[in-house]
């Protein structure tokens, strides 16, 4: 008989095993975390407890800690996974504001790709994204349901199921509330201070987005803007969106005299906070299962306030 195939050390595909998590309420305030560890959990020695907190395996509400004296509140949920440390996540260009069963929301860095593209797949806020989940559970997914452009720094959600996922785009003039962003732009201030500009974008061969007022051309594109302030050639002003077509802040500026700073392929000079001074502030969303409604809101950049 021939010999059985024998699989070389290490290919093995090992099998995928749950995390066991015990989840305890505090009922009183003032307790202090590890002493109420050891109450709550009877059958592990105190030297076990003790290992739970230094490998982050303990959770208090969302955040893991290592914290033993933690004061801990009323209502809190403590949260111990007996078989491995909590996946977490930490890069210096992509922050996790919010995560459940159904969706994420990040802050994404300028510079960042939202995905990938022919010449760069990885290091892509949606590779990050994916390589979190799957490391919490190889069968996890992570869906894109919009984008930023690599420069624009902010808020923008994705989907951990093909059905959140469906739901947003399939809905999205009614899933989305608000689409907030600002900008620093060029040549002084803005005449009038606030208004909307309304035109159809369309593309080129060289991949560039103009406006155009033929509907037969583009899509259909509508900016709301109001001034912030103004200081020298800068004005900050307050982007509202109510299409999300490529490009569509940046070439509605360029349409009023007012570009992007920092945005020379759509009229800029220069680039005071080498970068493109745009940014999604404002997030506001109807969850695709929850139905609840979603609001965040992150920081103006701090490089944008020191120019105006």
């Amino acid at each position: 008989m021939p010999k059985p195939l024998i699989a070389k050390p290490g290919a093995e595909r090992r099998r995928f095993t749950p995390d066991i998590i015990r989840s305890y309420t505090v009922k009183e305030d003032g307790a202090r975390l590890l002493e109420f560890l050891i109450a709550a959990m009877p059958d592990r020695k105190r030297t076990t407890v003790k290992n739970f907190l230094k490998h982050n395996q303990v959770m208090v509400g969302q955040n893991v800690t290592r914290q033993w004296d933690m004061e801990l509140h009323a209502g809190e949920t403590i949260s111990v996974n007996t078989s491995r440390e909590f996946q977490t996540f930490s890069n210096p260009r992509l922050k996790i504001m919010y995560e459940d069963d159904d969706i994420i929301v990040v802050y994404k860095g300028y510079g960042l790709l939202s995905m990938g593209t022919d010449r760069k797949q990885e290091g892509t806020a949606y590779w990050l994204l994916r390589d979190y989940v799957k490391r919490k559970d190889p069968r996890n997914k992570i869906f894109i349901v919009h984008r930023l452009d690599q420069h624009t720094s902010g808020l923008m959600m994705f989907a951990k199921t093909q059905q959140a996922k469906e739901a947003m785009q399939h809905n999205w003039n009614n899933m989305v509330l608000e689409r907030r962003y600002v900008a620093v732009v060029e040549n002084g201030e803005i005449d009038p201070a606030e208004g909307t500009v309304d035109s159809y974008l369309a593309e080129n061969s060289a991949h560039e987005v103009y406006s155009t007022q033929n509907p037969d051309e583009g899509q259909h594109a509508v900016t709301r803007y109001r001034t912030l302030r103004s200081r020298g050639q800068y004005s900050m002003v307050e982007l509202q969106l109510e299409t999300g077509r490529k490009n569509q802040i940046r070439v509605h500026m360029k349409d009023i005299g007012h570009p992007i700073a920092g945005d020379r392929r759509y009229g800029a000079k220069t680039s005071p906070a080498h970068r493109l001074c745009l940014h999604a502030q404002t997030l506001r969303f109807v969850h695709p299962v929850t139905r609840r409604d979603m609001n965040f809101t992150s920081a103006i950049p701090a490089a944008f306030d020191k120019l105006v």
